[in-house]
């Protein structure tokens, strides 16, 4: 009845992001464009670790896309409990995990189709990795969607209005985007800088990518970033179902 109930929620929202194509491309604007404009500026600089700037800053934009488009996922459990959905599920004998998972579930594919294209477009601008590297990033992408989106509808399901969503969101994802080193190798920052990111999950993740992504994938670096991520989306999801079940979504 789980995977009966959450491919039902799935489904559902995957229809509603398939419906509203320009939203599904408008997600991946913003790495585009760090891409586009910001990645030329690197090219040649020595920027302290292995591999083309293109392995470097690639994975920290596919992790950036997953950063901000799960983290504000919580934005459309404010509008439904605005317009009487979440009042309507509650009657419902759906499992409470389902209406989770289908919901998260739906934006990692979303943001998995979305680091898709970001990735092609980095394939034309001269980004050279292996495939099995690609397909790990794609792998992380996904964990930390589901991650970062269980805790943002927890948070939706708690607050009452989007002025009260929108700027916790945003203390907790500009220090998170700045400490983890998405746009550069956090060795480059002075050594107190470079302590402090290692307190920040995300920096695991943004390591292990960019290892995968010049075909190393036995270093420390994958094995902290697979037991974080693996780690973060488990307790992620316990967070978020509990906060479904005692708010009676």
């Amino acid at each position: 009845m789980l995977l009966h109930d959450t491919a039902l929620v799935y489904g559902r929202y995957l229809r509603q992001s398939l419906r509203s194509r320009f939203a599904l491309l408008f997600g991946v604007l913003t790495p585009l464009l760090y891409l586009l404009f910001f990645g030329p500026l690197l090219t040649g600089l020595p920027l302290g670790g292995e591999g083309s700037s293109w392995q470097l800053l690639v994975p920290g934009l596919l992790l950036q896309l997953g950063l901000f488009g799960a983290l504000f996922a919580g934005f459309t459990v404010i509008l439904e409990k605005g317009q009487g959905v979440v009042e309507r599920m509650r009657v419902t004998p759906v499992s409470r995990l389902a209406l989770l998972l289908g919901r998260v579930l739906r934006d990692a594919t979303v943001l998995v189709f979305q680091a898709v294209l970001l990735v092609l477009a980095a394939l034309v601008m001269g980004l050279r990795a292996p495939l099995a590297g690609v397909l790990i990033g794609f792998a992380f992408v996904a964990l930390l969607t589901v991650s970062l989106a269980s805790l943002s509808y927890a948070l939706g399901m708690k607050v009452r209005t989007p002025q009260e969503f929108g700027p916790l969101i945003n203390m907790v994802s500009m220090p998170s985007m700045l400490l983890s080193g998405l746009m550069l190798p956090m060795s480059l920052a002075p050594g107190w800088l470079d302590v402090l990111s290692h307190f920040v999950p995300f920096r695991y993740l943004v390591d292990a990518v960019r290892d995968a992504y010049v075909g190393r994938y036995t270093t420390a670096h994958m094995l902290y970033g697979v037991l974080v991520a693996v780690g973060f989306s488990l307790l992620a999801v316990t967070v978020g179902t509990r906060v479904f079940r005692t708010a009676g979504a």
